[in-house]
């Protein structure tokens, strides 16, 4: 994550506040939605963890077959 930019926004919506990240290489976007009295450092990470369990998902699976660690005989 760190080799390129998260836009994070932070959106009031009744007594909630709405937390997006979007992540400037790839464009996915994740949101949450939690409790203004957590603070937007504690928002910002929780969302930051969303952002990156969904760009983990969609990395390509290894094809079949492939080694887990190539170069080294098991």
């Amino acid at each position: 994550m760190a080799e390129h930019s998260v836009i994070i926004e932070f959106h009031n919506v009744g007594a909630f506040v709405k937390v997006s990240a979007i992540d400037s290489e790839s464009l996915v976007e994740v949101s949450i939605v939690g409790d203004p009295a957590a603070g937007e450092a504690a928002l910002e990470r929780a969302v930051m963890r969303k952002l990156e369990y969904v760009l983990a998902k969609r990395k390509p699976a290894p094809a079949p077959g492939a080694r887990a660690r190539p170069g080294l005989l098991a």
